[in-house]
């Protein structure tokens, strides 16, 4: 019988039972994480004065709300741009349209409005910034530059049924836009500033300043006056999204989206039943499914609409294999500011993985059948460790020792 250091022997065996607890408590732990609800930040609001004309004395207080979904809806979009007039795709009218809407309500002509829409980005601090923005990203963070402030601007302007294209200084690195109107500005306080585009006149618009005595539609920094612009049509602008933001000249009340699916685990090529309500229960209100996969952009899987409890439900027919992230947005509306759902994980088990899994068990179960069919038939006498040699030997050799 070789000599065991039986001491070391126990404790390595203790130690790989150590961790093979910890392995054993951790799976599952990992999994509830994995599958556990998450919620989501709660709305970012900014308000904003107005004024009924640019030297007006009556004022507003805009507040637009914007949902945490769909600020990573825009953050997940590409950003990459090929040449300048790829620029125009940072203009999004759609998700804006409560605002230009709320505009429209206090201005009755197309100037003040576009004044109006001036006043908005002359309150939102300036901050140099490296790549392109879309303008949800600016409104969230509350900062921007030139081209960012361009982008918000021509977006709601857009929006309100503006003609507008995007001005580029090359050479000075600025931006702003050009505005079509049916007449001369009359607010300007200077001599208008225009430019020529498919016969039609496009004044300048700066959307940089401040808001008290900030610049007006017809307007020209001194930086700027007399340069060439590269003119940017809107061909590429965004047409529609899957979400708005919420705007109102009240504080808005406070809503709440909720979300359940109905199996944390589904084999593929099986329907997975989403559902939730809507608080307050306002009847006819559409909701917005998004749908992630770990490291792929938020995708619009659904818009559903609520029914007369709130309540809303979708089947998502024979999702693929792998693991997704699921959430809910309601947009809001002129009385309550929006909302997100929390988000709610699942595993879809491809069908082909259920079969190799199946397979696998089936071998380890025979192995182990012969494995104790082989112990069985090699019985072997145990030594208890007083019977093992070395014990001896250190006897014999203490003895002579004396």
């Amino acid at each position: 019988m070789p000599h065991i250091p039986l001491k070391k022997t126990i404790k390595l065996l203790a130690r790989r039972s150590t961790y093979q607890n910890i392995l054993y408590l951790s799976l599952p732990l990992l999994l509830v994480l994995l599958l556990s609800n998450t919620c989501l930040a709660q709305n970012t609001e900014h308000t904003f004065e107005l004024l009924d004309q640019p030297d007006g004395t009556i004022t507003y207080q805009l507040t637009i709300s914007i949902t945490q979904t769909l600020y990573e809806y825009y953050l997940d979009k590409n950003h990459r741009l090929y040449n300048n007039y790829d620029l125009s795709k940072f203009v999004t009218p759609d998700p804006l349209e409560p605002v230009a809407s709320d505009l429209w309500s206090i201005y009755s002509n197309e100037e003040d409005f576009v004044n109006g829409v001036l006043m908005i980005t002359h309150q939102i601090q300036y901050k140099e910034s490296g790549p392109q923005k879309y303008p949800i990203e600016t409104l969230m963070e509350n900062e921007g530059d030139c081209d960012l402030f361009s982008f918000l601007a021509a977006s709601i302007m857009k929006a309100g049924g503006i003609d507008v294209v995007l001005l580029l200084y090359e050479e000075e690195e600025h931006m702003n836009v050009g505005v079509n109107l049916p007449q001369e500005p009359n607010d300007a306080r200077s001599n208008v500033y225009y430019f020529m585009h498919e016969t039609k006149k496009y004044y300048a618009a700066e959307c940089t300043g401040n808001f008290e005595g900030g610049w007006r539609v017809g307007e020209c920094p001194d930086t700027i006056q007399g340069a060439q612009a590269r003119i940017i049509p809107l061909d590429n602008m965004e047409l529609s999204a899957p979400d708005q933001v919420s705007s109102s000249y009240s504080t808005p009340q406070y809503s709440s989206l909720f979300l359940s699916v109905s199996s944390k685990f589904a084999i593929a090529e099986n329907d997975i039943q989403i559902m939730g309500s809507l608080s307050p229960a306002l009847e006819g209100q559409n909701v917005t499914l998004y749908v992630s996969s770990f490291g792929s952009p938020l995708i619009r899987l659904a818009t559903v609409e609520t029914d007369h409890n709130g309540r809303y439900s979708h089947t998502w027919h024979s999702p693929p294999g792998g693991i997704y992230s699921v959430r809910a947005n309601w947009s809001g509306d002129a009385d309550y500011a929006g909302a997100d759902s929390g988000i709610s994980q699942l595993v879809i088990i491809p069908f082909e993985w259920l079969m190799m899994g199946a397979i696998v068990i089936f071998f380890l179960i025979v192995l182990l059948i012969v494995s104790f069919a082989t112990q069985g038939n090699g019985t072997q006498k145990v030594e208890a460790p007083e019977d093992w040699e070395f014990t001896e030997c250190y006897h014999n050799t203490f003895l002579q020792n004396l």
